[in-house]
């Protein structure tokens, strides 16, 4: 008996998946995103879990998200338990583009703290997505912890992840900027500016907070 065209195209769009041509994996993305069909939502997970190239991860994603929440999240919430740390950022990813909050109480303190990078960046985005109201404080206050953690582009996101949760953090970045770590204490004053001054940039806010941790105590205002 014949396979119906559509079980043909949607065979053809999954092999495709896996082709060594990104160009190819990334139109089939698409197309798999334009006709969802819950056939494919496995396979989109499994591939974002070893996907090499980041536009094609991207595409995966907007593909997850044209499929019902209810069939997606419970298995990217299962990819959050993963070994391989490119399957947990990519959940997270997705999760935060998802955006139902049936998915917070995945976002744990170990994934909030991964020691993993991207995996760390991703759950601090999909944390402030998802976070439920009243919880906000909470959230701030586990974020506060990796105040000073890496170079320029990591500090930056996880001070974007913070000013997204509002005043709320006012208390945790007070008490950061009192750290014995130098480092903690420059990235907390910054990060306060940011939130001042969202226009001021945040390269000119980092050296303002270096120039306020040389000058000591007596030197931050406020602190």
């Amino acid at each position: 008996m014949a396979m119906p065209e559509q079980d043909t195209n949607a065979v053809r769009a999954l092999r495709a998946l896996e082709s060594a041509d990104s160009s190819v994996r990334l139109k089939a993305a698409m197309a798999v995103g334009t006709t969802p069909d819950p056939k494919f939502v496995d396979t989109l997970i499994e591939r974002c879990a070893v996907e090499p190239e980041f536009f094609v991860r991207d595409m995966l994603t907007w593909a997850l998200t044209r499929h019902p929440s209810s069939m997606t999240v419970p298995r990217l919430i299962d990819e959050l338990r993963s070994e391989r740390a490119q399957a947990r950022s990519q959940a997270l990813h997705t999760l935060s583009k998802v955006g139902d909050r049936r998915a917070w109480p995945a976002i744990t303190r170990a994934l909030l703290t991964d020691a993993d990078d991207e995996v760390a960046r991703s759950a601090w985005r999909a944390a402030v997505v998802l976070v439920p109201e009243g919880e906000e404080s909470g959230l701030a206050g586990v974020l506060a912890t990796q105040l000073g953690r890496g170079e320029r582009a990591m500090r930056l996101s996880l001070s974007r992840a913070l000013i997204e949760l509002g005043e709320v953090i006012m208390p945790v970045l007070r008490a950061a900027m009192k750290d014995l770590d130098p480092g903690v204490r420059r990235h907390a004053i910054a990060t306060e500016r940011l939130l001042r001054d969202p226009d001021a940039g945040f390269e000119f806010a980092i050296e303002e907070a270096k120039r306020l941790v040389a000058l000591g105590p007596t030197g931050q205002e406020g602190g």
